[in-house]
């Protein structure tokens, strides 16, 4: 299974899509979960994988979902008795299983790699390319004469300005920059726009870039769209030389993510997903998932889900044994 779960990964990281790799680090008998045992969750909160079962798997896919919102790693220990002063770097959470078992999970969200998107072939598109490389980032090129093989630090190139591709990034997952120098400035803009970039500059001088802002005006495309340009593109750095303009602009680039970042920090924390519907199993205290539950069973003219076959037996068995006295009196 391990094998399977990293080419999984793989495929995931290849594909630009986050996920959270999960691994047993720890265990205490008694528990079905092995030290080394793996598991992918997806940012749909798809499970893949063994970590424990449904002793661990509601819990572990909640910390994941919330390991994606905030891209933060945790080790997650869960306990019959959490220790309410764990070590530090530790969230204690509770194990409900009648196993009694203690197991400690690390989950490491990995993220894709932010996306530089270019348009044109300029001195400051390839040292953009490059350098953006060089910070870690996925790198695409678009114009009609692009070739890979000629574009060091380029991931992919787009010939055709009306690809597909480029209308299939995630909503504010790229930072374009279009850098034409006079060719299909028009057409790369709206390209351009059509990725719905976290950020978009434009390598014109004011004059130039007026005159394309009203020519966009002319074609339909919405004043407010304009208005977030970036033009001229990058920070007042005294910049001459295509490196330099290259520098300027990612240096800005990086200024706004870490702004919108810093932002994002200062909010509650949501789940890329909302979570599904849950019920709590009377009888253990399980946590179960609604949707997919495999047992439930009725009992005062209302359902009631259970993580096992034998938790609903005990339940409909005897049902006022397993209820708090005041549910209890009402049913």
């Amino acid at each position: 299974m391990r094998t399977e779960l990293l080419q999984l990964a793989a495929e995931l990281g290849k594909r630009g899509e986050p996920y959270v790799l999960a691994m047993v680090v720890r265990r205490e008998s008694y528990s079905s979960a092995q030290q080394g045992d793996m598991a992918v969750i997806t940012a749909d909160g798809t499970y893949h994988g063994w970590l424990g079962g449904n002793c661990t798997k509601p819990t572990v896919r909640k910390e994941a979902l919330r390991a994606l919102a905030d891209g933060k790693p945790r080790l997650v220990q869960l306990s019959p008795e959490p220790d309410p002063h764990p070590r530090p770097g530790v969230t204690a959470l509770p194990m409900t299983c009648h196993s009694g078992g203690t197991v400690e999970i690390y989950l490491e969200p990995m993220l894709p790699a932010p996306r530089l998107l270019l348009f044109g072939l300029s001195p400051v598109v390839r040292a953009l390319a490059q350098q953006g490389r060089a910070m870690g980032w996925a790198v695409d090129v678009c114009d009609p004469s692009a070739e890979q093989a000629a574009l060091p630090g380029a991931d992919r190139c787009f010939k055709d300005l009306g690809a597909g591709e480029l209308r299939a990034y995630p909503a504010g997952t790229v930072c374009a920059v279009v850098a034409t120098m006079g060719e299909n400035d028009e057409d790369s803009v709206q390209a351009a726009l059509a990725a719905r970039p976290a950020y978009l500059g434009v390598v014109a001088s004011r004059k130039r870039f007026a005159v394309l802002r009203e020519t966009l005006l002319e074609r339909g495309v919405a004043a407010t769209l304009l208005d977030g340009i970036k033009s001229p593109a990058g920070l007042e750095l005294g910049a001459r030389l295509p490196e330099e303009v290259a520098l300027s602009i990612l240096a800005e680039v990086v200024q706004q993510r870490r702004a919108v970042a810093a932002r994002e920090a200062a909010a509650p924390p949501v789940a890329l997903v909302p979570l599904e519907a849950e019920a709590v199993d009377p009888v253990c205290g399980m946590t179960v998932v609604i949707a997919t539950a495999r047992h439930k069973g009725q009992w005062s003219g209302r359902d009631w889900f259970f993580c096992n076959a034998r938790c609903k037996d005990k339940f409909l068995a005897e049902p006022l044994k397993w209820l708090p006295r005041p549910v209890a009196e009402g049913g």
